[in-house]
């Protein structure tokens, strides 16, 4: 089978001599659930960024659906990254704005500008937003407005924002992070039940070790910039899952009052919806 996303020699320098990424190659495969962990500041973030090229890669290539991504600017990035799906840790939602019109905004890449507008949304479009809705259960909260929700009805919305973009690569950074358990367990559960029914890839960045082990297909532990695992679940064990975080067990699965995971990396997450955007940070 031919990967959808070939990474060779990834890497990234921040300053003058700060290397997040150190030499990452690997393969993602249609139909893949991939979860990636690994302690804060290890390069998760970094790594998922710089798919998208929401972070510039200083080496190696990204090969997505056979375009080399890291050569493309303009018009050519914009259209690669219409196939490429984004679920934030901060939910990333226009509060003021309703339900399904979040939702919809997955499509704006898709649509002429005027539409965007003017909320011109095809009626196919409506349809598969209120399909989406009710299939994560918010069908009862289509017409209320977003920062009306809950942290966890608020990924959901983000969840099915992704699909309606009709994408072909689906990133998640950190999407229960924020969350109480009971809501982790319910995003991942429909994260992971709604790309493998539409046979998507997706990767997604987590600190909890034992939702890795519950949902993904295959694991990737990255540790200082570095790939130290890439196997199947059953394969991870306590010795290596101890290595990977080197004293950092909290980090794991340990989850605090309010939901927070302790030595989560909390990062701004504003404007990063804006430069995914058609005609946005692309010249």
């Amino acid at each position: 089978m031919k990967p959808l996303l070939s990474i060779r020699n990834l890497g990234k320098i921040y300053g003058k001599d700060t290397r997040a990424l150190k030499g990452i190659s690997l393969d993602f495969y249609p139909g893949e659930f991939i979860v990636v962990i690994g302690p804060s500041g290890a390069g998760k973030s970094t790594f998922i960024r710089c798919i998208n090229r929401i972070v510039d890669p200083s080496e190696g290539a990204i090969i997505f659906d056979g375009q080399p991504l890291e050569k493309l600017t303009g018009r050519k990035l914009r259209k690669e990254r219409s196939k490429i799906g984004m679920i934030f840790q901060h939910y990333n939602l226009i509060g003021r704005t309703n339900v399904i019109k979040n939702v919809l905004h997955g499509q704006l890449s898709n649509i002429p500008l005027y539409r965007s507008l003017f909320g011109l949304y095809p009626y196919e479009d409506k349809k598969e937003a209120v399909e989406l809705l009710r299939k994560v259960g918010l069908q009862d909260q289509i017409y209320k407005r977003a920062d009306e929700l809950s942290g966890g009805q608020m990924q959901r919305v983000g969840i099915c924002r992704a699909i309606l973009q009709r994408p072909k690569l689906l990133l998640a950074d950190e999407p229960i992070a924020s969350l109480d358990p009971l809501s982790a367990n319910i995003v991942m559960q429909q994260l992971h039940t709604i790309s493998q029914e539409k046979r998507l890839t997706c990767i997604v960045n987590l600190h909890q070790v034992d939702y890795a082990k519950k949902f993904a297909t295959r694991i990737i532990g990255i540790k200082q910039g570095e790939v130290v695992f890439d196997g199947a679940p059953s394969h991870l064990t306590d010795e290596l899952i101890k290595d990977i975080y080197e004293g950092k067990e909290s980090q794991m699965k340990l989850q605090g009052e309010g939901g927070h995971v302790f030595g989560t990396e909390v990062e701004n997450q504003v404007g990063l919806i804006k430069k995914m955007a058609v005609g946005q940070n692309d010249e």
